[in-house]
C-alpha cells in the first residue's frame, strides 16, 4: 500500500490527530529523530511515484498518449506547454523537461484532473488521475 504524500508530511501532531479522528492507537515515538528536509523530499518521491501498466491506463489515456506521439492536433490549449513540478513529486529537472497533456474525463465539463506529464526521456510518462498529487510511471512492457 502507497501511503499518500500528505500524510507522510503531517507529522507527529497529525498522526495523533488523525488516530483520534480515525480510531484506534496512536503510536508516537518521544526520541524519534528530526528528519532532515532532504531525506523528507526524497522519501515523497519515491513513495510518490509509481508505476502503472500501460494496459491499465483508461483508453482516454491512450488517446492522449497517440496525439503525443503524432504531434497533435491537441484539444485544449493548455495540452504541450511546460509542466512546472512544483509539487517536487516528480525527479527534479532543469525547467522545460517535462510538459503536460489532458487526458480526458467523461462527463466532465472542464479539463479534469487526468494528465499525463512526459519528460524529454524516450518513453518517459506519467500518469496522474488526482491532478499532481500522485504519479505513475507508465510501463510500455507489460
Amino acid at each position: 500500500m502507497r501511503i499518500p504524500p500528505r500524510i507522510a508530511r503531517i507529522g507527529v501532531l497529525g498522526a495523533l490527530a488523525s488516530s483520534l479522528l480515525i480510531g484506534g492507537p496512536a503510536v508516537v515515538s518521544a526520541t524519534a529523530a528530526p528528519v532532515a528536509p532532504q531525506a523528507a523530499s526524497s522519501v515523497l518521491q519515491i513513495t510518490a511515484v509509481g508505476d502503472i501498466c500501460y494496459s491499465d491506463l483508461p483508453s482516454q489515456a491512450h488517446d492522449t498518449l497517440d496525439l503525443i506521439a503524432s504531434g497533435g492536433p491537441f484539444p485544449y490549449p493548455q495540452d504541450g506547454t511546460v509542466f512546472q513540478n512544483r509539487e517536487g513529486i516528480l525527479p527534479s529537472q532543469a525547467s522545460g523537461y517535462y510538459h503536460e497533456y489532458t487526458v480526458k474525463t467523461p462527463g466532465s465539463d472542464t479539463r479534469g484532473a487526468r494528465r499525463i506529464v512526459t519528460g524529454k526521456k524516450t518513453d518517459e510518462d506519467y500518469y496522474t488521475a488526482d491532478h499532481y498529487a500522485s504519479f505513475d510511471l507508465v510501463d510500455y512492457s507489460c
